[in-house]
């Protein structure tokens, strides 16, 4: 086939199915231009490649395969989207979820009682003086990292260390209270 028929071949090829494989492409992927640009995609495939398919190839049946496969392509990626978007909000839900029993289950008066603050005071007792003074001036007076370091003349770093040291040995003290808090939390 010459240069000017095979272009004349394309024209009439383009001219009968353009708007046919649009409405095919259209019906899947419901968005017109995302339509649009696979149809053209496709068509511009088909000419470049147009050289090296097999004599009997059918141009209308090639360029279609072109535009289901990239309608698939398409699709699989927007089911992959919405099942991560949906994870992301199962997750989220959870959360709220959580946080909702979380405070249905909290009882101040557990929480304030007297065994609890006998375990608190016994581990602060038991820390040694400037974590024991640091965490008092945070928890106990509302002081900040900085204005605490400043009125101990230590580094904030310093602050974050004992702060730390004060709520692991807090946290191992009180495992017993939490891990009852857990258990009712999830077994209510």
């Amino acid at each position: 086939m010459n240069s000017f028929s095979s272009v004349q071949h394309f024209n009439n090829l383009f001219n009968e199915y353009y708007d046919r494989f649009i409405r095919f492409a259209w019906g899947y992927v419901k968005e017109k231009q995302v339509a649009e640009d696979f149809v053209s995609e496709a068509f511009t495939t088909y000419w470049e490649n147009k050289e090296d398919l097999l004599p009997d190839t059918k141009p209308h049946a090639y360029i279609l395969s072109i535009i289901k496969n990239k309608c698939i392509n398409y699709l699989q990626h927007l089911q992959v989207r919405q099942r991560a978007e949906k994870e992301i909000n199962d997750h989220a839900e959870w959360l709220l979820s959580t946080r909702i029993n979380t405070l249905q289950a909290c009882d101040p008066d557990f929480i304030f009682s007297d065994e609890i603050q006998k375990i608190v005071e016994s581990t602060l007792n038991k820390l040694p003086q400037k974590t024991r003074q640091v965490f008092i001036l945070n928890r106990y007076q509302g002081l900040s990292y900085k204005d605490i370091a400043n009125q101990m003349d230590l580094s904030t770093k310093a602050i974050e260390f004992h702060m730390s040291k004060a709520l692991a040995q807090l946290r191992f003290s009180l495992k017993d209270f939490i891990h009852l808090l857990l258990f009712l939390f999830y077994f209510q």
